[in-house]
């Protein structure tokens, strides 16, 4: 049936289903303390790290990092989409899943949002062209070697110096302003009123595939921090669904053969810059499967090219992972992993377009890179290592669709083993039988569960102070409710501090909200992943105990804001004539000064 599943019927599905029987149908759980423990299905172990939270109703394994809630088991486990995995529970409970149909004014709301965001763009692109201090951006893509022609064809502005040029241009009255804090340009602040989000950035438009603009991203051209600053989500921009880029690729090549996957905004343009019209890019997320369908509809190639570095190797792997459920016949992923310290932005402007284009035309195509990736510490000539490199492999070739693809891989590993590809297991009896141990008739064998590393530890690290607030509002949502306003923190441009912004507003607008509510709302998000280790991260101490330490927490969150802030506006002056600081800038100087001196002193600086 079409039409979206509503969010309070998840939530209330996760709150009738009970994540041990759903769990324990698949891997065997045995009680250990007020929990249940097993030996992984994510990841190949010999001592039991995985973990069931029965009260909070969530798992995690301390030894890969998988964890969630039921659904997000389900998802992972059986290698099922959303919609899926949402009916499998819901038969499981005996609930009918409802369907929601988008009603005529909320089209007409969200024309608007796309029109106002198009001003937006127009603004930005007009202060880069226009605005007195613009010759802080053109200086900065002078320097990184873009012309004035390619940031036109990107639409690339500037949000200048200030708190509210933006909303002084497009928000005259009360319904415009409030839109533009639904599309994420402004910031509500109980001290400020309604500012601007981006402010003295470098700003990069971003397009949906019909050329809307959904989203900005800005690059600090100051002291500010973060370096690079996202719009939030909105109801017309989720990052996990869009690629930075692929418009305009899919615009400038009329027959789109391929198309290259690399790390940031730059990189995209600097490609474009000499010629190489086909690279996107991820919004600060990992890659998706999502993302490659989305790519997929589009062409037949993906060439995935990352920094040479661990994280550009992390990278790697996941998009990897991401590319196995989607790998039917016809379709071809490659992986180019450039030399360490350089980036495609570097590399294409040090050898130019047609030896960047041959380093992507020799490229290593999955199948290499995938047993390439897993024999990296096995020694082949070794049968016992050839038995482990297939006990690695079959579970990842089990996630492919079957197809001659998935056969010419299983011929592949029989070569790299030595086995005939009749002495492999049949990948469909990989994955355990599904049914219940009452005797009832198993389930359809499914391919076999999603597959993590294992974590390496390299030592305990102390949580920051919006990680430790996260963790403490996972395992008692509502200390939300105890919170005297967001505005504050909604106005820290951190994005750890972001998402506990969205999970406060989240347990507010559901006082029931439980930890595994909160988990399923980032399910296969990198905040996701964040939120399943901090989950795991179970606080030893009372709920009064919880309580202080989270007011506490926040409270110093606010202080080290004022502070970094105080400090940043005091360094600024030193870039300017001091009788060029109008009277009320001065005023504001010496507020911040006192503020942070206050600040040092309770500190016992």
């Amino acid at each position: 049936m079409a039409g979206l599943i509503p969010q309070n019927f998840v939530d209330s599905l996760l709150d009738r289903i009970d994540i041990v029987e759903v769990v324990d149908r698949r891997v065997t759980l045995k009680k250990t303390g007020k929990n249940y423990s097993a030996l992984c299905p994510f990841h190949e172990e010999k001592t039991p790290s995985f973990s069931v939270n029965p009260e909070k109703q969530f798992y995690y394994c301390f030894g890969c990092g998988a964890g969630g809630n039921a659904l997000g088991f389900i998802m992972d486990y059986e290698n099922l989409g959303f919609p899926q995995a949402v009916e499998s529970l819901a038969q499981m409970a005996g609930m009918e899943v409802p369907r929601e149909q988008r009603s005529g004014p909320q089209l007409r709301d969200q024309r608007k949002l796309y029109e106002l965001m198009e001003r937006a763009a127009r603004f930005y692109q007009q202060q880069l062209r226009d605005h007195p201090r613009r010759a802080e951006a053109v200086n900065y893509l002078k320097g990184r070697g873009l012309t004035g022609q390619i940031a036109a064809r990107f639409g690339l502005g500037y949000a200048p110096p200030g708190w509210d040029h933006l909303r002084k241009a497009l928000g005259a009255d009360e319904a415009t302003r409030k839109l533009l804090q639904r599309a994420g340009l402004l910031v509500e602040s109980e001290s400020r009123g309604s500012y601007d989000r981006f402010r003295q950035r470098l700003i990069f438009p971003i397009h949906d595939l019909r050329g809307r603009v959904i989203a900005f991203g800005g690059r600090v051209l100051g002291d500010e921090l973060p370096k690079y600053l996202n719009s939030p989500e909105t109801e017309i921009f989720h990052k996990n669904r869009e690629l930075y880029g692929l418009h305009r690729a899919q615009q400038d090549n009329r027959q789109l053969q391929r198309v290259i996957v690399v790390e940031g905004y730059m990189d995209v343009i600097a490609l474009a810059q000499f010629g190489i019209t086909n690279a996107t890019a991820t919004l600060g997320t990992a890659t998706n499967t999502e993302h490659l369908k989305k790519i997929f509809r589009l062409c037949a190639q993906a060439v995935f090219c990352f920094d040479g570095d661990d994280a550009g190797r992390k990278a790697a792997g996941r998009a990897l992972e991401a590319a196995l459920p989607v790998m039917e016949d016809g379709r071809q992923i490659r992986f180019l992993l450039l030399p360490e310290g350089e980036d495609p932005d570097t590399l294409v402007r040090k050898q130019g377009a047609e030896q960047f284009q041959s380093l992507v035309e020799n490229s290593t195509p999955l199948e290499q890179y995938l047993f390439d990736h897993l024999a990296r510490e096995l020694d082949l000539e070794s049968m016992a290592d050839r038995a482990r490199l297939s006990k690695l492999a079959l579970p990842l070739l089990s996630r492919i669709p079957e197809g001659v693809y998935r056969r010419l891989l299983m011929d592949e590993l029989a070569k790299r083993t030595g086995l005939s590809v009749a002495e492999l297991p049949d990948l469909k009896d990989l994955a355990p039988a599904l049914g219940a141990p009452d005797g009832r008739a198993p389930a359809v064998a499914k391919p076999g569960p999603r597959q993590y590393k294992p974590l390496r530890r390299t030592g305990a690290t102390l949580p920051t102070p919006p990680e430790s607030a996260l963790t403490l509002l996972l395992h008692q949502p509502r200390l939300a409710l105890k919170v005297d306003g967001l505005a504050a923190l909604q106005a820290i441009e951190d994005e750890h501090v972001q998402l506990l912004v969205q999970l406060l507003q989240v347990v507010r607008a559901n006082p029931e909200s439980s930890t595994s509510m909160l988990l399923g709302r980032w399910y296969g998000t990198r905040e996701g992943e964040l939120l399943n280790q901090l989950a795991g991260r179970e606080p030893l101490i009372s709920a009064e105990e919880m309580e202080n330490q989270f007011s506490a927490t926040l409270r110093l969150l606010l202080q080290q804001d004022r502070r970094q802030k105080a400090s940043a506006r005091v360094a600024g002056i030193r870039d300017k004539n001091f009788a060029d600081i109008s009277a009320e800038e001065k005023l504001e100087i010496e507020r911040e000064l006192r503020e942070s001196r206050s600040l040092d002193e309770a500190r016992g600086k």
